[in-house]
C-alpha cells in the first residue's frame, strides 16, 4: 500500500499562553481521500491544498504553534482507509482526519478514531448515518450529507408536480443512504417511489438501469450517485434521449466539476443542493481565488470549502482548549456557534452533525452563463435550522 503524505506548515514552536501544552508539541493533521480514483475531482489533491490553507492561514496568526500535514489515497476501499488511519494514530501521531468521501471509508475511519479517541471530521463522505446511528463522540459531520441533499432537491422537485420517481443507486453505504433519505422526503411530500435498481460501485455501463428508470415511467429519476458516476449516468442518459422524452433527471449529489465536465448544454436546468458555490458572494470568490493561486486543479468544490473550514476550526478548537485532547476539543466545537468566512453561521451538535445553511442552486443555460464555470444560479436558501434532519429523528444518543 503506497502512501502520499505532504508536509505542510511548520512554525517554531507550540507555545500556548496559559495552557499546559508542552512547548515541543505538534498538532498533525491528515487528509483521507480519493487522489486517484472516481472521486479524485471532487476531493482529491485540492482537499489537501484546501487543508495547507487553513493552515498557513492559523499560523499567519498564530506563529509559535507547530502543525504538520499529512495525506494518502484510501483508493475509496474501508479497508484501506482503516489501516492508514491506524498506522496514523498508532505510528505517526495523527491528531486528526479530514475529508473522506465514499461513506464506507468514513464509517470505517469513524470507528478506528473512536477507538483510539481522536478526532475525524468529515467533509467528502455523505452518509448522514455518521450523526444517526453510527454517530461518535469523536465524529464532526461538517459540510452536507444525504438527508440535507433530499430535503433540498426532493421537496423542490415535487413542489413542481414531479412526484412520481425511480433510483439509480450506486450499492453501498452513501448511495443506500442517499436512495432511503431522498425516498423518505418524496413520501412525506407526497409523492411515491415506483421502484429502484442499485448498480455495483463503481460504474461503467449505465444502460440496463436506465432502461428500467424510463419503462417505469417515472416521472424523475433520482441518480443516487456522484462523481464519475453521476456524469456517465447522465451522458448516457442524454444518449437515450430520456429527457427529451418527457422524464427529468435529478442529480442528488452534484458538484461543481461534475457540471464542468458535462457541460451546460447537457446540464441546464438540473436542480441540486449544495452548500458552497465559489461565485457567491465576495467571501467565497477572494477563497476560490486564492484556492487556485494555491495550487488547486480547478475552482473549489464544496467538500474542498470545508476542508478549508474544517481545518481552520480544528486549529482554532485546540487554541482555546490549551490541548489536543479529543474530548477538549470537541468539547470546545460544540461549545457555541462559529463565525465562518465560507459557511456562515456554524453550530455543532451533540450528535457532530455541522449545522449551517444549505442552497437550492439551478444550472443556467448556456446563454446564460457569462463563461468557464459560472454554472448556477441560487433558487433559494434553505436556512440552517431546516436543512438539516433533526437531533431527535437520528437516531443518535450523544447529548439526548
Amino acid at each position: 500500500m503506497k502512501l502520499r503524505t505532504m508536509l505542510g506548515a511548520v512554525a517554531a514552536l507550540a507555545v500556548f499562553t496559559g495552557t499546559s501544552l508542552a512547548q515541543d508539541t505538534t498538532v498533525k493533521i491528515g487528509v483521507l481521500n480519493d487522489q486517484s480514483g472516481i472521486y479524485s475531482d471532487i476531493t482529491g489533491q485540492g482537499s489537501v491544498v484546501a487543508a495547507r490553507m487553513a493552515i498557513e492561514d492559523f499560523l499567519a496568526k498564530n506563529p509559535d504553534f507547530k502543525v504538520e500535514l499529512v495525506s494518502a489515497d484510501h483508493q475509496n476501499k474501508p479497508d484501506i482507509a482503516s489501516n492508514i488511519a491506524r498506522q496514523w494514530y498508532d505510528q505517526e501521531g495523527v491528531d486528526a482526519i479530514f475529508d473522506l468521501p465514499t461513506s464506507s471509508t468514513a464509517l470505517a475511519v469513524a470507528e478506528v478514531t473512536r477507538e483510539k479517541n481522536k478526532v475525524v471530521i468529515v467533509s467528502g463522505g455523505g452518509t448522514s448515518d455518521l450523526t444517526g446511528k453510527n454517530c461518535s463522540p469523536n465524529t464532526i459531520h461538517w459540510t452536507y450529507d444525504t438527508w440535507s441533499l433530499a430535503q433540498g432537491t426532493a421537496t423542490a422537485m415535487i413542489q413542481q408536480g414531479l412526484k412520481t420517481w425511480f433510483f439509480i443507486t450506486a450499492d453501498y453505504a452513501f448511495g443506500h443512504a442517499l436512495e432511503r433519505d431522498t425516498s423518505e422526503r418524496v413520501k412525506e411530500a407526497g409523492g411515491e417511489v415506483l421502484g429502484s435498481t442499485r448498480y455495483p460501485f463503481p460504474g461503467q455501463d449505465f444502460s440496463s438501469y436506465l432502461l428500467q428508470a424510463q419503462s417505469s415511467g417515472a416521472q424523475v429519476i433520482g441518480l443516487a450517485n456522484a462523481g464519475g458516476d453521476f456524469i456517465n449516468s447522465v451522458k448516457q442518459a442524454s444518449e437515450f434521449g430520456i429527457v427529451q422524452g418527457g422524464q427529468n433527471l435529478a442529480g442528488l449529489l452534484v458538484f461543481i466539476s461534475d457540471i464542468h465536465a458535462l457541460g451546460l448544454q447537457a446540464a441546464q436546468g438540473l436542480n441540486l443542493t449544495g452548500a458552497f458555490y465559489w461565485d457567491m458572494n465576495d467571501k467565497t470568490r477572494a477563497f476560490s481565488d486564492r484556492y487556485q493561486k494555491a495550487g488547486g486543479p480547478a475552482k473549489p468544490t464544496m467538500v474542498h470549502a470545508g476542508v478549508y473550514s474544517s481545518v481552520l476550526h480544528y486549529l482554532e478548537a485546540i487554541k482555546a482548549a490549551g490541548s489536543k485532547d479529543a474530548k477538549a476539543v470537541m468539547a470546545k466545537l460544540k461549545e457555541g456557534p462559529l463565525q465562518d468566512e465560507l459557511f456562515g453561521t456554524i453550530t455543532v451538535r451533540p450528535d457532530g452533525r455541522a449545522i449551517h445553511d444549505m442552497y437550492l442552486f439551478q444550472v443556467k443555460k448556456p446563454d446564460e452563463s457569462s463563461g468557464a464555470w459560472d454554472y448556477y444560479k441560487l433558487i433559494a436558501t434553505i436556512p440552517a435550522d431546516k436543512a438539516f434532519r433533526p437531533l431527535d429523528e437520528g437516531g443518535c444518543n450523544l447529548g439526548q
